[in-house]
């Protein structure tokens, strides 16, 4: 691994890639609550998801993901391409939603969740276009992790008076 400056960092970032994989092996399930880095890689799962929705996973909407985990989590710019990354693969391979938005429910409060709803919008309008497969995952993760149609709705109409989009 290139670009750390030290073995203590190589070593962090190794040991938050393996816990990543764990989060989405088969035998994820487990007691507890979940650590800070699955919750990130949760979130970055369903970021990735809602991006690939529309068959295309473009620059535009990566770098909105990028820009989301960087802020919400507080995260440097080689943590959240390694999330970014690693996420991207994972959601290839799971084919499902419940192990992501199992730890979102879990592990955020309602305030946060809707958030988590406010930065899926606004992955799903970073091309500028929301197609219908976009809202249609938006509306399955909303009630996977409680979030109500009302809020759903909200949440959005915020992201698009963010990005200063009208509605039409």
């Amino acid at each position: 691994m290139s670009g750390f400056s030290n073995a203590k960092e190589r070593d962090r970032y190794s040991a938050m890639i393996n816990r990543i994989k764990a989060l989405f092996s088969e035998g994820a399930a487990k007691a507890g609550p979940p650590d800070k880095d699955e919750l990130q890689a949760a979130a970055a799962a369903l970021l990735v998801e809602a991006a690939c929705m529309d068959g295309h996973f473009d620059e535009d909407e990566r770098a909105s993901i990028t820009r989301l985990m960087k802020s919400h989590f507080d995260l440097n710019e080689e943590e959240t391409e390694t999330l970014v990354n690693e996420a991207e693969e994972v959601v290839k391979e799971a084919g499902e939603l419940y192990s992501f938005t199992r730890v979102i429910k879990d592990r955020y409060e309602p305030e946060q969740r809707i958030q988590m709803i406010e930065m899926l919008w606004e992955v799903a309008f970073a091309d500028g276009n929301v197609d219908h497969f976009e809202a249609n995952l938006i509306s399955r993760v909303a009630g996977l992790i409680y979030v109500d149609d009302r809020d759903r709705g909200e949440a959005r109409k915020r992201v698009m008076a963010r990005l200063g989009i009208s509605a039409s």
